[in-house]
């Protein structure tokens, strides 16, 4: 693996920062500095969207014939590196990155000629339905019903854990069609309009206070067949396929340095125990050293990957590996900025950042006053919305499991 960039790359890597240091707006490059968790500011992420699907880029990973880069996979992962070191605020993944993939190796022509330019618009925006209250990690065993009638089916039951739900107009959601031998079977993938009479959303807040989160109730909702997404009792199989989406593709090793960088500079003028900086501090140094070295092994690991799929072979376990890494990582990175934000990282000043949903009951004060830095400000809530990073996307228990069963065969 030569880890050098070729010269066709570098070009194309010049080309993506003269793009970025055009486009990239102040309050753009806020919102992405800002932001409190995977999800950056709506309205921000909305406008870069814009900005990138008049460029071309909204969504470079699909095919070309709907809307798609003609990029070698290099060319993908430094386009994602370079928008993360801009300051990029990033793109809400369910339609663009996770359900578009899906409608097209799977949906009709006519789904795919309706959703797929609305979704590069961002007029369409998914939500996903996938989680329920008694079935989250062990996702085959959902139970919300979907009963067929005519050209209809009627689904009943509730969906958890769904992000952007309030902003949505559009759900992608998992049903139980069939009471079959195995519980994967009987599973129908469905797109649902989320305007259709039944349907009520309760946000949910979480202990950031932010309500990013949502419940979503239906009650009889009447579905369209042709919204079904591949064959009526065969949604996993179209589930497993998003999977692969949702896990993996993007550039975790650059923004786990970025955040790794920042925080140093942060540290240098924060106080230590022993009255110097706290970046002089050796217990401090040493636990972001190790995070640092981490990162970087993470990003090897990323280019290794890159390689093999560029060579027509399948990553196999190393997508949970990257999985487990990236999500633990930025818990320890997360953790460690809380740590140097000292006292004033415990006050609850979400005004001074930019999350993904309004903040429940907080009333921010009337002259913007602000204790400390945006940073420290920052801090406690991406701490407590990262905790939630190896639970989602499967936790990383399952990606454990995955890791022993295909790579070490146990």
């Amino acid at each position: 693996m030569d880890l050098d960039w070729s010269p066709a790359d570098l070009a194309f890597r010049d080309e993506v920062r003269g793009f970025l240091d055009e486009h990239l707006t102040p309050e753009l490059r806020r919102a992405g500095r800002l932001a409190t968790s995977v999800y950056p500011d709506h309205e921000a992420s909305m406008r870069w969207q814009r900005i990138l699907h008049e460029r071309g880029w909204a969504a470079p990973a699909w095919p070309v014939q709907y809307g798609g880069c003609p990029w070698s996979l290099t060319q993908h992962y430094i386009f994602d590196r370079e928008s993360t070191l801009a300051g990029a605020p990033g793109l809400s993944p369910m339609g663009i990155r996770m359900v578009a993939h899906a409608i097209i190796a799977f949906g009709t022509e006519e789904q795919k000629n309706y959703f797929l330019p609305g979704i590069l618009t961002g007029e369409v925006f998914f939500c996903q339905g996938y989680s329920e209250p008694e079935a989250g990690s062990d996702l085959a065993s959902l139970t919300m019903a979907a009963v067929s009638d005519g050209d209809d089916l009627i689904v009943t039951g509730s969906k958890i854990w769904t992000t952007h739900a309030t902003e949505a107009n559009w759900i992608f959601a998992l049903v139980r069609t069939a009471r079959l031998e195995r519980k994967q079977q009987g599973i129908t993938f469905v797109l649902i309009d989320m305007n259709t009479p039944g349907i009520q959303v309760r946000p949910l807040v979480m202990t950031s206070g932010e309500q990013v989160q949502n419940q979503v109730f239906f009650d009889a909702v009447r579905v369209p067949k042709a919204n079904v997404l591949g064959r009526i009792d065969d949604g996993w199989t179209v589930a497993k396929y998003l999977l692969n989406f949702e896990r993996g593709g993007g550039a975790v090793g650059p923004t786990l340095q970025v955040m790794a960088e920042s925080l140093a500079a942060q540290a240098t003028s924060q106080p230590g125990p022993n009255g110097g900086a706290l970046l002089d501090d050796p217990a401090f140094a040493a636990k972001l050293a190790d995070i640092r070295i981490r990162a970087d092994v993470l990003e090897i690991l990323e280019y290794r990957t890159l390689s093999a799929i560029s060579r027509g072979k399948d990553p196999g376990p190393a997508a949970s590996a990257l999985k487990i890494l990236g999500t633990e990582l930025s818990q320890q990175l997360t953790e460690l900025t809380l740590e140097a934000a000292g006292p004033r990282g415990r006050a609850y000043q979400p005004h001074a950042a930019m999350p993904g949903g309004p903040v429940a009951d907080f009333v921010p004060p009337a002259d913007g006053y602000l204790s400390g830095h945006e940073w420290q400000a920052v801090a406690p809530l991406r701490y407590f919305n990262d905790r939630a990073g190896s639970i989602y996307a499967g936790s990383n228990e399952i990606q454990r499991n995955i890791i022993a069963k295909a790579g070490l065969g146990l």
